[in-house]
């Protein structure tokens, strides 16, 4: 398991565009699970939509997209003992399936289709109470992390 604080040692992202609580599951180089409680508390539901709260369906591509993001960067071999960073680079098939509305816990299942470093390409699922809400393939690169 991969906790809150290991999460934001991966990746750059910080409330509220940090989109990934837990990460339950991870076999480097094929295939994490990782959650995200849904609260009222969002800053999103303020605008979308005002008495009928539902998560954005960019988000839940973005927090797929942040899954996939920490399964390449702990999959990489080839930046060992270097800073990484993850660049997002495409979106393809994306579907939706059901609303994602507060109270729920969205399970991200993201697995690798194929990855040739730098370069990986996911096939990316987002299920509440088992029920499929949201998938698509996603395009990665991990790259070392640069200051300045």
């Amino acid at each position: 398991m991969i906790d809150i604080k290991e999460i934001q040692s991966i990746l750059p992202h910080r409330y509220p565009f940090l989109l990934i609580d837990r990460i339950i599951e991870l076999e480097p180089k094929k295939k994490i699970v990782g959650i995200k409680n849904v609260t009222i508390n969002e800053p999103f539901f303020q605008g979308h939509f005002p008495g009928n709260p539902i998560m954005p369906g960019v988000l839940i591509l973005e927090a797929m997209a942040q899954a996939g993001g920490i399964l390449a960067v702990k999959s990489t071999d080839n930046l060992e003992g270097k800073e990484k960073t993850v660049f997002f680079l495409g979106i393809d098939k994306a579907k939706f399936r059901k609303p994602v509305v507060p109270g729920d816990q969205i399970k991200f299942e993201v697995t690798v289709i194929h990855e040739r470093a730098p370069t990986w390409k996911v096939s990316a699922k987002a299920f509440v109470d088992e029920k499929l809400v949201c998938e698509a393939e996603l395009t990665a690169m991990v790259a070392e992390k640069k200051n300045g």
